[in-house]
């Protein structure tokens, strides 16, 4: 009885995995496929492999001077800076909340927390007035808009996050910091922030895969062709008429994804080693 029941359930973890699988497999076995084919053959693997659809797609924009290697240098720069920026000020704005005491601590960690009722895109136009007046649409460096915010703690659920991740390491730490003399950011150094480990490398994954996934941001704010990300140059692919290319744009898409199964394999072994060594010794 028991042998049949990790049977079935073997049975139904596979099926579950193939379902959430086919979508990937069937974007692969597509950016092998003809133009053609793409549209007659319903199957996941081609009937005739096409590999120039790679090239093909690497090499669309010559037209602009770049490859499109160009993009993913610009997405990975953007989605970098996004990370840097959320670890850092979403972890000092977590310490702030969690371990500080000030006047109006609770409320202005509800109304950060009320934000989150607040859909993204109706943000988009009061958020591109201001980023207009300071001046930062457009210019050498567009990615401005897209990266600033993320330096002054607005994604406030990697805040709640981490608050809610420091308020589960015991107090008795900071008094012991500062019985030896630790200031405040003396105990966020030494105490706080290398136990934060695990909290920081979610939120790292996360800002990671969300920033380099974003399409209608940067499309509002980025317009140059050589400064285009990934996503807003898959789009690219189809032409003023509708015609889409589809081959090398299924190509490219299937690349697209290679940066972000790499950067969650790499940090998702840290996350691993940062709970399995941030427990507490006597």
């Amino acid at each position: 009885m028991g042998s049949a029941k990790r049977s079935l359930r073997l049975v139904v973890i596979l099926a579950l995995l193939a379902i959430i699988l086919y979508p990937l497999a069937w974007l692969l076995g597509s950016s092998f496929k003809s133009q053609e084919e793409v549209l007659s053959n319903a199957s996941v693997w081609p009937e005739h492999w096409t590999p120039g659809n790679y090239p093909q797609g690497w090499t669309h924009f010559k037209s602009a001077a770049v490859t499109f290697g160009r993009f993913f240098l610009n997405s990975t720069m953007v989605a970098l800076l996004v990370v840097l920026g959320n670890a850092a000020s979403c972890l000092l704005a977590a310490y702030a909340f969690a371990r500080l005491r000030f006047r109006g601590r609770r409320m202005f960690f509800a109304i950060m927390i009320g934000t989150l009722l607040l859909p993204g895109h109706v943000l988009i136009v009061p958020q591109f007035i201001l980023f207009k007046q300071l001046g930062l649409v457009g210019g050498e460096f567009p990615y401005l808009p897209l990266v600033v915010p993320h330096f002054l703690a607005t994604e406030a659920f990697f805040v709640f996050l981490m608050v809610q991740f420091m308020r589960s390491i015991p107090r008795e730490l900071d008094e012991a910091a500062k019985i030896d003399g630790c200031s405040p950011f003396g105990v966020f150094r030494n105490v706080i922030l290398p136990l934060s480990r695990p909290a920081l490398v979610t939120t790292a994954i996360f800002s990671f895969i969300w920033t380099w996934n974003d399409f209608f941001r940067q499309l509002v704010y980025v317009s140059e062709t050589t400064k285009n990300t990934v996503p807003v140059a898959l789009r690219a692919f189809i032409d003023s008429s509708g015609q889409v290319t589809v081959g090398p744009m299924f190509a490219m898409s299937a690349l697209s994804l290679l940066p972000v199964f790499l950067f969650f394999l790499a940090f998702q072994r840290m996350l691993v080693e940062g709970i399995n060594t941030s427990g507490l010794k006597g």
